[in-house]
């Protein structure tokens, strides 16, 4: 329920500076950066003004943001003193359409980490360049900040943009404002630990970390084991696997271009470590400060596993299983099982069928690697060191992708694959009993093999997918999480491959504002969806609410190269067609966000999901869905 103020007076505590002082709930101009402060708020990094311009009277109303949560809150209770009614509020949204029968409804921003001062409007507003300039024109002779630089938001105003600045106004993009800004800060939080800094060059192969580590990276990387802390010079999206992750383990997480030269003579000390919204602080730690953090750090997590049943050797087709079969099938196929059994209008998945941990069990026990890995554990090197943990787990994977596979499956396989999927060139996936869990998502942790062609190339593909049930990254990350690794077994889903023109991440939140209840973050790239997780490179990242279809822009996409299909199986990387243009634009970004509400039903009400889509020309394929770790 809306609270409707009777007058435009009020009286609000602000803070020291203005305690106790009784101010308007608008003003027509801001003269200083100390009123400014009064009728803003801070949105993540950001402070965020509003203001409203009669387009009759040309008078002009700085609202205070922090009584009035949207315009409208304002206009029509304050303003026209009207009642909140259905026909007063479409009256009220003529106002975003391209011609404006009485207000022009505006934003203010100072973007902190750039030192940027910039107006636009919502990302649903219509608003033409005649307006634009006219809102810039009063905003001149009322605000303080004089130049102001006008931002748009949306795909149709970046378009307005084009003729706003062919009349001498500057633009700055999201886009700009995102790839410009020198620090972000991805999972705000304190931690204790030895500083690592890895130094430029180091491949990720040969990456250790240590759970008491905080680790200063100089490039972009897919993963990381669990640490303390992570600080980044190079940074991408909050949907990268290293971010997913710094999410999953409550640790603070930033990215700040010049990390190196602030903080590298702090390397090999024991660090105070804090992100906030807009700033990160490292320094050498107290021992009160050791002793706190290390406490709360060490505190054990446990993620509880679902029974496995290791007694069923039957496949079955995706349009045969249901979530409560994650016991046999792992819960990334049981997931896609609900959802395409389900039947929902609209929802699109690739064709597939899962192969059970039976296969999985039986093969680690004809060729003893079961005893491999009972040795293992109980050996105390597994838990103390690494690099002993790591070497033994390479030994074991080789193994399980050397023990040869049963003919007899192989040939089942094979068969359905020919019969039930038409031959074509599968996508060879995990699905494991420990991924995609409440409180444990597991991204990335397991491999999947693209584009495999040929009974043989199928058969490799399913022992390299069972053998990353004993990736380091895996079994460091369950151990985090107090998972039993003897509980631990691989499924595998056998999927129709979609030869995707983009891919990406969708997730039923608003990362960037948490205040936000109704928007969907997306993350997309051309071509296969590797590098989107991958967070090698920034991706196009959008908020879309589709409560009422607004497209609001954070970033392009800036990778050269993309994945595709090579005919004769595996995947090529190849340049990005030139004039691509963007991936996500609002009819397309419509249609996903309308897929995966239709599906929405099939999970947990309430709980933010994490969706893995491709789009093949313009059809959406939903290839994976599971809770959001980290909201």
């Amino acid at each position: 329920m809306r609270a409707v103020l009777a007058c435009a007076v009020v009286a609000l505590s602000l803070g020291t500076a203005h305690a106790g002082t009784e101010h308007r709930a608008w003003v027509k101009s801001v003269p200083n950066l100390a009123t400014w402060e009064v009728y803003s708020k801070k949105v993540a990094s950001d402070e965020l003004g509003k203001f409203i311009i009669d387009v009759k009277t040309n008078d002009v109303y700085f609202i205070d943001v922090n009584l009035f949560n949207i315009h409208a809150d304002f206009v029509i209770t304050e303003l026209l003193k009207q009642p909140w009614t259905a026909e007063n509020v479409r009256e009220y949204n003529k106002n975003y359409e391209r011609v404006k029968p009485r207000f022009i409804l505006g934003y203010l921003t100072r973007h902190v980490k750039i030192n940027k001062w910039t107006f636009g409007f919502w990302e649903g507003d219509k608003i033409g360049a005649d307006d634009v300039l006219k809102a810039r024109k009063r905003l001149e002779t009322t605000f303080f900040q004089k130049a102001l630089v006008f931002r748009p938001d949306s795909p149709m105003q970046q378009k307005v943009a084009t003729e706003v600045k062919k009349k001498g106004i500057p633009v700055i993009t999201n886009d700009e404002i995102y790839k410009a800004s020198p620090y972000q800060s991805f999972n705000n939080g304190r931690a204790v630990g030895t500083l690592r800094i890895v130094p430029i060059g180091t491949p990720y192969e040969s990456l250790t970390f240590k759970r008491d580590e905080i680790v200063l990276l100089q490039e972009s990387y897919p993963d990381i084991t669990p640490v303390a802390g992570i600080l980044a010079t190079q940074f991408s999206t909050p949907l990268s696997h290293v971010n997913l992750r710094a999410n999953a383990w409550n640790i603070p997480n930033a990215g700040d271009k010049k990390a190196r030269e602030k903080f590298g003579a702090l390397e090999g000390k024991v660090v105070y470590y804090e992100v906030t919204e807009t700033t990160v602080t490292m320094r050498e730690a107290t021992q009160a400060e050791v002793a706190e953090l290390t406490a709360r750090q060490q505190a054990k997590k446990t993620v509880v596993l679902p029974p496995a049943d290791l007694a069923n050797p039957r496949f079955a087709m995706l349009t045969r299983i249901r979530a409560k079969q994650v016991t046999t099938y792992g819960t990334k196929t049981s997931n896609l099982g609900e959802i395409v059994t389900a039947n929902f209008d609209g929802v699109n998945v690739p064709d597939g069928f899962g192969v059970p941990f039976y296969y999985y069990v039986q093969h680690m026990a004809t060729a003893g690697l079961d005893k491999q890995v009972t040795a293992m554990i109980a050996d105390a090197r597994f838990e103390t060191d690494a690099e002993w943990r790591k070497a033994e787990l390479e030994r074991l994977r080789t193994a399980i992708k050397a023990a040869p596979i049963d003919p007899a499956l192989l040939d089942a396989i094979y068969k359905r694959v020919r019969v039930r999927l038409g031959g074509r060139g599968v996508f060879v996936r995990s699905s494991t009993n420990s991924e995609d869990l409440p409180g444990f998502n597991g991204a990335g942790l397991y491999d999947t093999v693209a584009n495999v062609k040929g009974k043989q190339n199928i058969g490799d593909a399913i022992k390299v997918v069972w053998a990353s049930v004993w990736n380091l990254r895996a079994v460091d990350e369950r151990t985090a999480f107090g998972i039993d690794h003897t509980k631990v077994y691989g499924s595998v889903l056998i999927q129709v491959g979609v030869n995707a023109t983009a891919a990406g991440v969708l997730v039923t939140r608003n990362l960037w504002d948490r205040s936000d209840k109704n928007s969907y973050t997306i993350n997309a790239k051309w071509g296969l969806g590797m590098r989107v997780v991958e967070g090698q490179k920034v991706p196009e990242q959008i908020i879309f609410d589709p409560t009422n279809d607004g497209t609001k822009i954070l970033s392009r996409a800036d990778d050269p190269v993309m994945l595709k299909f090579d005919a004769q199986g595996g995947i090529v990387e190849i340049p990005v067609p030139a004039g691509s243009g963007v991936i996500l634009t609002e009819e397309r970004a419509k249609a996903l966000a309308t897929q995966v509400r239709a599906f929405l039903p099939a999970f947990t009400a309430g709980v933010p999901l994490d969706v893995e889509w491709v789009l093949e020309g313009e059809k959406f394929w939903t290839v994976q869905a599971r809770p959001f770790v980290g909201d």
